[in-house]
């Protein structure tokens, strides 16, 4: 598959999607993102703006098995993983897989779950596999996990620690519609008789795997290579930050860059292409000053000010 194929493949994947869930081409494009870039996107939204929705459609469009996992306070790490399960017959045991065998995971309200449960998650994240009583299983390939919180609730809930968030390549929600867009989502509901839309498959797992592989032939000039070291570098450098973006969210920043490049149909990254991921794809990574977080700074401000101030390359387009 070549580039001009996997941004046509994108599109149509989104717009199938976007047949189904009322939310804006920004938001769409910015999971696809995820997809394309080999990683994880967590969804922080209020109840009822179409999170779970969003995800159950995106599997379907893919073509991929979907597998969905509630989280609550009394979710144990094998109620994720999976256990090994005793034969009385042969008197052995065998390994009985948890939801999280599965190509699309959806992890509904994370930040519902104990410390424990949610850390099962990090090594299926960072490794694609998940290890149970010291035997090793492989997940399925490709394995996308999209994660769900709502960020006005904190009762019983139990915030994601830094080095969960870092795993997620993409953060960002849907949003309340607008005018036009919850009229349409009530035009839509009075012409059919199921409360939830249907979406129709575009790809399949084969066509999903080699969609994957199509950004790292997408060329990506020297400049920026350091603009988007300097990008997270600034970050470091910024007073209201205790904590700046990690070297693994530099390399999520030039993976994602490559894929907005392949959503665009360019066989090269631009500085337009950097700026736009970086806020979805750094601001998380953020640990802020005690001050700041007093002061009600927000970390999407702080990626806006490092863009101000970081000097913009000037990169020309090769020739055809």
């Amino acid at each position: 598959m070549d580039v001009p194929e996997a941004a046509d493949a994108c599109a149509r994947v989104v717009d199938e999607v976007g047949g189904a869930v009322v939310a804006d081409r920004e938001f769409l494009d910015r999971v696809t993102l995820g997809i394309l870039a080999r990683g994880h996107v967590l969804l922080e939204d209020v109840p009822g703006t179409g999170k779970t929705l969003s995800a159950r459609s995106f599997a379907t469009a893919l073509g991929l098995e979907f597998s969905r996992i509630q989280f609550t306070p009394d979710l144990l790490p094998a109620d994720v993983t999976g256990t090994n399960v005793f034969d009385e017959r042969d008197g052995s045991f065998s390994f009985s897989p948890g939801p999280i065998f599965a190509n699309v995971v959806l992890a509904d309200e994370i930040n519902r779950a104990p410390p424990k449960t949610q850390a099962a998650l990090l090594e299926a994240m960072e490794e694609g596999q998940v290890t149970v009583d010291g035997e090793t299983h492989e997940l399925p390939s490709p394995f996308y996990v999209i994660a769900t919180q709502n960020p006005v609730e904190s009762e019983g809930a139990f915030p994601l620690p830094e080095a969960q968030l870092d795993r997620f390549t993409i953060k960002t929600s849907i949003g309340y519609p607008d005018e036009a867009g919850e009229l349409e989502l009530l035009r839509r509901r009075a012409g059919r008789v199921e409360q939830s839309p249907t979406v129709d498959r575009v790809l399949d797992p084969d066509a999903v795997a080699a969609l994957r592989e199509v950004p790292e032939s997408v060329r990506v000039d020297d400049d920026l290579l350091r603009y988007a070291a300097s990008l997270a570098r600034a970050t470091r450098e910024d007073r209201r930050v205790e904590a700046g973006v990690s070297p693994r969210g530099t390399q999520r920043l030039f993976e994602t860059a490559r894929a907005a490049a392949v959503i665009a149909g360019r066989e090269f990254v631009t500085p337009d292409d950097v700026k736009r991921v970086a806020e979805p794809t750094l601001a998380h990574r953020l640990v802020l000053t005690p001050d700041a977080a007093v002061n009600d700074v927000d970390e999407r401000d702080v990626i806006a000010d490092v863009l101000d101030r970081v000097a913009v390359p000037t990169v020309d387009a090769p020739e055809a």
